[in-house]
């Protein structure tokens, strides 16, 4: 991997899991000694950070980790339905049927538990259905606006603070998906895919707010 790649996806997981929290300056002297790497490639990742909105440069500070605003909320998920609807109707008639059923019982044991391992544990399972309806559906265009997206609905999310009620349903959720794609139903996926979206935009406006360090 090259090191500006190396440094790019630090500092993006740190963003994102609020390790580097908004306003934080993104000094290139620290930053660079920090993850190990000369000050050109860390130029190179905190560009390609900008031009995510992860970073703004700011006159007199630098480079710092950009605000989250629930402003916006709207118009990331106006964007998200409109991705995740049709790629799930798309993968409902392209996807192997086994590879989604054994997501769908994976996600209805979640769905049981009282708390499934642990919230990022739950999320890499999340992750995994993502991946595999963007291997299903084949359009890179539609995977990398997605990548994009994804990593800002992530910072989003993290302000709303899942309680395990609201995993267990979205576990649920997620299971209705991935069983309407492995019934190969494309109508019934993005109807489920439609609901769940649905569901995370009201939890994320009813009960985000600003961000306690607990962990």
């Amino acid at each position: 991997m090259r090191a500006s790649d190396k440094a790019y996806e630090a500092l993006r997981t740190d963003i994102v899991e609020w390790r580097l929290r908004p306003g934080i300056i993104l000094g290139e002297v620290e930053q660079a000694e920090r993850l190990g790497v000369s000050r050109t490639p860390l130029r190179e990742a905190l560009a390609r950070l900008t031009a995510d909105g992860l970073a703004v440069a700011q006159r007199g500070r630098g480079v710092v980790v950009s605000d989250v605003s629930l402003e916006h909320v709207d118009d990331l998920f106006a964007l998200r339905r409109a991705l995740e609807v049709e790629s799930a109707r798309i993968a409902a008639g392209k996807a192997d049927p086994q590879e989604f059923d054994s997501l769908r019982e994976r996600f209805l044991q979640a769905g049981r538990s009282t708390g499934y391992k642990s919230r990022e544990a739950y999320y890499q399972l999340a992750g995994e259905l993502d991946e595999s309806i963007d291997a299903a559906v084949d359009n890179r265009y539609i995977e990398q606006s997605l990548r994009s997206l994804r990593v800002h609905l992530a910072r989003v999310r993290r302000l709303a603070q899942d309680d395990p009620g609201r995993l267990a349903a979205s576990a649920l959720e997620h299971a209705a998906i991935a069983g309407a794609i492995a019934a190969q139903n494309p109508e019934v996926a993005a109807a489920a895919t439609q609901l769940h979206l649905h569901h995370s935009l009201e939890h994320i406006k009813n009960h985000a707010g600003p961000r306690e360090d607990t962990e």
